[in-house]
This record gives C-alpha cells, structure tokens and sequence, in this order.
C-alpha cells in the first residue's frame, strides 16, 4: 500500500504493525497463546489532517496508537514519522536518546481527564512538566509558557496555582489538551478525548481541537468508537476489526460508499437526526472474534451476511479499490452496500 501513495506530503507511515501480548498460565508462567491487538495493520497519515480510527471496544485501537508512540513496544512492523529536525525516522529502531527528541513532536491526549492527571500537582506543574524534562523553560520563562499554553485551551492563566481537583470534566480534558501542546509537536494521538464527557463539552473540545489544528498545523491519529464525533473531525477514516483494519477511505466517502459488511453495520447504528426516518438497523450476529483465537480466513466472516466460500478460508489484505478508498474484503466490489446518508434519506 504504501508505494501507492505519494510520501512528499506523508507524516506517519505504518507498516504491517503487529503487537501481540502474551498469554502464561501455570506455576512456571509458561506461554500457551497470544493476544493479537494489532495484527498486521498498515495505514498512512498525510500532513495536517486528521486520520479517524474508529471501531468496537476491544478492537485494538488504543493499543495502535501507543504503539505509534512506542509507549507499548511493538512485536513487529515499520513505523515512520517525519520530524521536522531528523527528517524520516523508524520509531521502533530509534535508541532511548532519539526516541526522547522526538517524543517532543509526538504527543498524547488521553481519555480519562480524571485519571491523566496527578491530583498532587498543580496546573503550573502539570503542563509545565514536559518544558522542564526537556530543558525547554524553567523559572519565569516557563510560567509564562504555561500562562500561554492555558489561555490557548480557554482556561485563565491564575488557575495555574490550582490543583486538578478545582475543575470540572471538560476543563480537565482542556489542561491535558495543554500539556500536550506544550513542546509544540506535529502530531497527537488523541485517544477517545471526549468519550467520557457530557455531549455539550464533546462539542467545545472538538471545536478546540479543531481550531488549533488550524493554528498550530497539528495532525491527529483521533481514535473513537463513536461514529458521529469521527464524522465530526476526521478527514479521512480508519474502521479496525479485531486487530486488522478492514477499511479507509475519505471521511464523506466511506460515510456515502461504505465497502466492507462490518462498516456498513456500524454506519447503520448511526442516530438519524430525522425522528420520521426510522433507522434499519444492521444487528450483527454471533460474538466479535476472539483475539487470542482468531477464525480462519476473514475474522469478520462469522458474522458476515455476505460471507463466501473464500472468506472463510483465505485472508484478505487491504487493497485500494478506488482512489484514496481501502478495503479488506474479497467481495468488495460485488457487493452494493448501503451508506449512512442513504439510510437516513
């Protein structure tokens, strides 16, 4: 896939990225399986856009993009960025001293606003932390910074001296959208920043996010399992399965012309905002694949209405069936499925 796409305008590169955990059992902790999260996954994100990465809990998002950030060690796999500094670089080949630099240009917003940050620290301290672990600012010159950093988020630079107690879901979120703009990086994970906020906060983060993206020509890996959001923010969209991705394409493309059954059935769970439509739900049956104990040939065929004789028997690889659209399915392009705008009129 990836000789296909033009590199001149590519920030992140990857290539069949596996991470597989291991599964010990028994006094002498022996391994009798593995958990495979991420199983052989390849995809691309281009400058300044925002790449979606959506799908069913379990399905190994989070786990892509930390192992992006080789905070979790991947088992095998390339994985490209290009620094601004170093040029292109292979995360997963860099020592402990390159990977510090350029973890200044990678960073990570996370889910939980409660749990992300330390409750024993103030905000000072907080987003402070990455310019003093970097030599970037101390003293004066790093209050300043931070007093920068918190009016950039929409939060009073005298909250500073305030602990994360003091604040509510959405402003917590807003403190760790600042702690990861603090080195000025070119690319942030942002892993479900807004899943566990009220749908009026979802809003004003994703509008933040939005509008320093335009500011600060940031790109963002923007994982979410919640469709509507993803069509909110995303440019271009990315739907996992088990460990595998299994479509991307163009966020009002893969919304119009889904390719693969799991994300026509996902975009059938969409809520139609017309209360006289009533939605036709794809109720998919059977129970997701076992990670540590995938099926044969597609893992999605045991619970796909389309399955054929192939897809139970032969693996699928992503393949580029139209410009910019992805699609791991053999059947991609005999099946007529059914988009999300088609569905609600």
């Amino acid at each position: 896939m990836a000789e296909q796409i033009a590199r001149d305008n590519l920030l992140v590169e990857v290539q069949n990225l596996k991470k597989y955990f291991p599964v010990r059992k028994g006094f002498l902790r022996r391994m009798v399986g593995q958990v495979k999260a991420v199983d052989d996954v390849s995809f691309f994100i281009r400058e300044g856009e925002t790449l979606g990465l959506v799908g069913e809990s379990g399905c190994g998002k989070t786990t892509t993009g930390r192992v992006l950030l080789r905070a979790i060690e991947p088992t095998a796999g390339v994985i490209r960025f290009r620094d601004k500094n170093m040029g292109w670089v292979d995360i997963p080949s860099l020592d402990k001293k390159q990977l510090k630099a350029i973890r200044q240009n990678m960073q990570m917003i996370f889910q939980d606003p409660y749990s992300s940050l330390n409750p024993r620290m103030t905000l000072l301290q907080i987003v402070g932390e990455p310019l003093l672990v970097n030599a970037v600012a101390r003293g004066k010159e790093l209050e300043d910074r931070v007093a920068e950093l918190l009016k950039v988020v929409g939060l009073r630079s005298e909250y500073m001296v305030r602990y994360p107690h003091a604040f509510s879901g959405g402003q917590r979120q807003r403190i760790g959208v600042a702690r990861a703009l603090a080195l000025n990086p070119q690319f942030i994970v942002c892993d479900e920043p807004v899943s566990a906020l009220d749908v009026s906060i979802q809003a004003q983060i994703l509008n933040l996010l939005q509008d320093l993206q335009a500011q600060f020509h940031l790109t963002y890996l923007f994982i979410a399992h919640d469709l509507s959001v993803i069509e909110h923010i995303s440019d271009r969209v990315a739907v996992m399965y088990v460990g595998k991705l299994v479509e991307m394409a163009e966020t009002e493309e893969l919304f119009l012309h889904p390719q693969h059954p799991y994300t026509e059935a996902l975009l059938s769970a969409v809520p139609k905002p017309d209360p006289r439509f009533r939605s036709k739900r794809i109720v998919l049956e059977g129970d997701v694949a076992d990670p540590s104990n995938p099926p044969p040939g597609c893992y999605f065929h045991p619970r796909c209405r389309y399955a054929a004789e192939a897809c139970r028997t032969q693996t699928p690889h992503l393949r580029e069936i139209r410009p910019d659209h992805f699609v791991s399915c053999h059947r991609a392009e005999e099946l007529a499925l059914a988009g999300v705008i088609e569905r609600g009129g």
